[in-house]
């Protein structure tokens, strides 16, 4: 499963454990194909030691847009219209 996290003035730390599994393409910005066990075990890294940072997670999914979000410490948060999330 293709996953996407972006990352924000999160700990050193957190970035090196998400490049053990994903590619850093560009600073706080991390891509690869995992399973989704593996998806989910990085996210909840991701949200036990962000501090004060934010992160944000885009992945495949079955609906329409072929994907889902999930965000911690965004001032963004995704909402479902009619099946769509913006």
């Amino acid at each position: 499963m293709f996953v996407v996290f972006s990352t924000s003035a999160v700990p050193v730390g957190l970035r090196g454990e998400l490049t053990r599994w994903l590619l850093e393409v560009a600073p706080g910005t991390f891509v690869g194909n995992v399973s989704a066990r593996v998806r989910d075990a990085l996210w909840d890294l991701c949200v036990a030691e962000s501090g004060n940072g934010s992160v944000l997670l885009v992945h495949a999914a079955r609906n329409e847009q072929r994907l889902s979000f999930r965000t911690h410490g965004t001032h963004w948060t995704p909402v479902d219209r009619d099946g769509f999330t913006v």
